[in-house]
């Protein structure tokens, strides 16, 4: 075992319990130095966004509180991470850096450069899997491939049986050795420069605290109906424990290893357990595409797409964008979103059908801008959605599906109370009429203070025609991509 100090680099890892790296470290009995570098630069083309940067900013936070609790303290450095961790390494005698795996392709590509670096200069190097259940080549088809359909690629993975015990956080760590230097956390200008954050706030508790109280009302409250209300913005049915698991503050196994003592403790809350755990699955498979196919974080998995007449951008994704494309349910998501960094899973595919087939605008478009405004923005997701509603991905839904998104607010929110909260100048209007108010006669319109066009817009495109359009070049491409 090492005797000198253990490095560990903490990324997208940002809790003490289940983190396999700094148990490992503080295993070891040698003083133990906690860093977080911030590179952003090292990203690649996804770099974290304004809604990402300010949760990152109040993890890092939660993170130094916690391990100052335990005895030790979070480093703070920025800058090329190799040059980082060889200052950090050189100043304090350290010869071992741990860390967990990096999950994103230009991260892993990063890693694997600093790891040769670091053994050239005789520091050990430990790398751990933290933030998935499978590793990124366990689960593979027969014939060796990587799967592209979810429901093969789920079984074979629930079949391989992974290892759901987590570990434990260090009660204790030793003080930082020497005194090292550090950044304060305002130096890495995570935080937004102006006051928009009011609605990010009242809406989170960034840190591993409030991913283990998230965790706790998922499996007491959420869980046990979570397959009957899952796809009900307008009900409390959903986890929201996405933005803690993409920085690390919870990890899928403490997730799933929750489920699963929730499935034997109470056997009524199993088909819901059960679901919410398939969802964890989806996770997982969208890391499994990502690792098998980087290029599908800017490209079509489906390469036929590449071909694809999509629209020029303009008023149309200026509209979709400040939530104002005429269609409630649409509005109601994209203004959540704004106001909160999160959007309900069901309208998150709504809205995204109708800008990818409805509006025809590239599909890139729309991921950009979940990118930088969702907390929960992580590549493999992000990407897997946007290529499944989009009709490019893996799994995806078939292009002449386009979602209406006046009869998914009919049967998801049929009393209207998600798009009342979000669009309140349509909240005096009858159910019968909220779904679609372009239909409502004038005199319901004016008894109830609404003039389309003023108070709410006009839907930016006509339902049935832009389907036929976008359904005649889904046509073309595939014919032109036979030839």
């Amino acid at each position: 075992m090492p005797t000198d100090a253990v490095i560990v680099w903490l990324r997208r890892d940002l809790r003490l319990a289940d983190n396999p790296a700094l148990f490992h470290a503080a295993a070891t009995g040698a003083p133990v130095l906690p860093v977080y570098i911030h590179a952003p630069e090292e990203e690649g083309d996804w770099t974290t966004g304004a809604a990402g940067r300010w949760w990152l900013h109040h993890s890092l936070g939660a993170l130094a509180g916690a391990l100052q609790e335990c005895g030790s303290g979070l480093i703070l450095r920025s800058g090329e991470s190799l040059e980082a961790l060889l200052a950090l390494a050189r100043g304090s005698g350290a010869r071992a850096v741990y860390w967990n795996r990096a999950l994103e392709p230009a991260l892993g590509v990063r890693d694997s450069r600093v790891r040769h670096a670091l053994q050239g200069e005789g520091i050990e190097v430990r790398e751990y899997p933290a933030d998935r259940l499978f590793a990124p080549d366990a689960v593979r088809t027969r014939a060796g491939a990587p799967f592209r359909v979810f429901t093969p690629f789920w079984k074979a993975a629930l079949t391989s049986g992974p290892d759901l015990e987590p570990l434990p956080a260090p009660p204790i760590l030793p003080p930082l050795p020497g005194n090292p230097a550090t950044l304060p956390l305002e130096a890495l200008a995570l935080r937004p420069a102006t006051a928009w954050d009011s609605g990010l706030r009242a809406a989170w508790r960034p840190g591993e605290a409030g991913a283990r109280t998230c965790l706790g009302e998922t499996l007491a409250e959420v869980a046990p109906a979570y397959a009957r209300l899952r796809d009900r913005p307008d009900r409390n049915g959903t986890s929201r424990l996405s933005p803690h698991l993409h920085f690390g503050e919870v990890s899928p196994r403490q997730v799933a290893a929750g489920l699963e003592a929730l499935r034997a403790e109470a056997p009524a809350a199993a088909p819901g357990a059960q679901a919410l755990l398939r969802q964890l699955g989806w996770r997982e498979f969208a890391l499994h595409l990502l690792h098998h196919f980087p290029e599908t974080g800017d490209s079509p998995l489906d390469r036929r797409y590449d071909r694809f007449p999509w629209r020029e951008t303009g008023p149309a994704l200026d509209a979709w964008q400040r939530g104002r494309t005429g269609f409630p349910l649409v509005d109601a998501g994209m203004r959540e979103l704004w106001t909160s960094g999160w959007m309900h899973n069901r309208v998150r595919m709504v809205a995204a059908s109708l800008l990818t087939k409805n509006l025809r605008i590239h599909w890139l478009e729309g991921a950009r801008w979940f990118w930088d405004t969702l907390v929960d923005a992580d590549l493999a997701n992000n990407t897997l959605g946007w290529q499944w509603t989009a009709g490019c991905g893996a799994d995806a839904a078939p292009f002449f599906r386009v979602i209406n998104p006046v009869r998914q607010s009919e049967r998801f929110d049929p009393e209207g109370a998600y798009i009342r909260h979000w669009v309140p100048e349509l909240a005096a209007l009858p159910n019968r009429w909220l779904h679609a108010p372009w239909t409502a006669p004038g005199a319901v319109l004016r008894e109830h203070g609404v003039v389309i066009g003023r108070d709410y817009p006009a839907p930016i495109v006509d339902l049935r025609a832009s389907r036929e359009e976008a359904l005649a070049a889904w046509r073309a491409t595939v014919q032109n991509a036979g030839r």
